[in-house]
């Protein structure tokens, strides 16, 4: 029997300085995402950042927090439910999908544990980040085999590497792009903002830049625009080291005295919305943009639970599956 892991970074439990401060020590221990020596890491973490930051985040939760919870949370569940409905169609029978999040509830330990519970014994890991990282994506692969270890008997698995070109991921993304459009016309400027990874990270090989510029040219080329008409941004860097450039705020900041008065902006790196995209791009990256004198600023939602994603998903799945006896 086959199963699914969905699999996002995670969120915390609630939008409190302790929750926030669980999930930033888990988070930011992880040396896939932050790969300083423990002995110079360690301190600064544990001394300043987990002392100072986690307030400070907790408030920002607490502006984009929903009734029913994390709004990541939220939508990773109805993603999961969606697709387990769309699996269920296409198979011609029941899928289980579970979610396992990298950092915090429910962790992949228990999502594994639940497939397992099943009487699954192959297992489809999707992470739902379209570009690779190490920070990433590798930390899923760390952290699945880091479960499996200890298991006496393992399961089949493949994971999902990256999914940057999919024809369904492109054309997602385009449609969400003219549902807006049709409805209520063109901006000046498409931004595509990608969340950062330090510049380092590339010029040692990994690939994420690459592929989120190959994601931006894709779309551009599906919705027709110009090379004037779009644009790629970086966004969510942390820290002193230098990440990926254009920075989202510094781009927001300076688009107006290029005549560029209204701006759509969307996040395709981003499976579903979240912190980043609900405080920092509609509230923080609004903010800047009218400040600097941009007329009009409009968010593109998230793909999240919409028809296309999960599609999308659906077809990754099938993809991975291939050669498996499926029931």
């Amino acid at each position: 029997m086959f199963g699914v892991l969905l699999v996002n970074l995670g969120t915390p439990d609630a939008p409190d300085a302790a929750s926030v401060r669980r999930f930033l020590k888990q988070f930011l221990s992880d040396p896939r995402v932050v790969d300083l020596s423990p002995w110079i890491w360690k301190p600064i973490l544990n001394g300043i950042i987990l002392n100072t930051r986690p307030a400070k985040v907790a408030k920002l939760y607490q502006s984009i927090w929903w009734d029913e919870g994390s709004p990541l949370m939220v939508i990773s569940q109805r993603q999961r439910d969606r697709l387990a409905e769309e699996l269920k169609s296409v198979c011609g029978f029941e899928v289980p999908v579970e979610l396992g999040m990298s950092y915090g509830n429910p962790s992949l330990q228990s999502g594994l544990e639940a497939l397992s519970a099943q009487g699954v014994d192959k297992v489809v890991v999707l992470p739902l980040y379209p570009q690779y990282s190490c920070s990433t994506v590798a930390s899923v692969f760390d952290g699945v085999a880091g479960v499996l270890k200890d298991w006496r008997r393992l399961p089949d698995w493949r994971m999902v590497r990256e999914y940057y070109r999919h024809p369904l991921y492109i054309r997602a993304l385009a449609e969400s792009v003219t549902r807006l459009w049709d409805k209520d016309g063109k901006p000046d400027r498409l931004l595509m903002s990608f969340h950062g990874v330090p510049l380092r990270y590339v010029t040692e090989g990994d690939p994420y830049q690459a592929q989120c510029l190959e994601t931006a040219r894709l779309v551009a080329k599906e919705l027709g625009l110009g090379n004037d008409e779009w644009q790629v941004c970086f966004q969510s860097r942390f820290g002193k080291e230098e990440w990926l450039t254009p920075y989202t705020d510094e781009t927001l900041e300076s688009l107006p005295d290029q005549g560029v008065k209204r701006v759509d902006i969307m996040c395709p790196a981003f499976a579903a919305d979240c912190l980043e995209t609900l405080e920092e791009i509609a509230e923080g990256g609004q903010e800047s943009f009218i400040h600097a004198g941009g007329e009009q600023y409009r968010v593109i939602p998230c793909l999240n639970d919409d028809d296309a994603h999960i599609r999308l998903l659906a077809e990754l799945v099938r993809e991975q599956s291939l050669g498996w006896q499926l029931s």
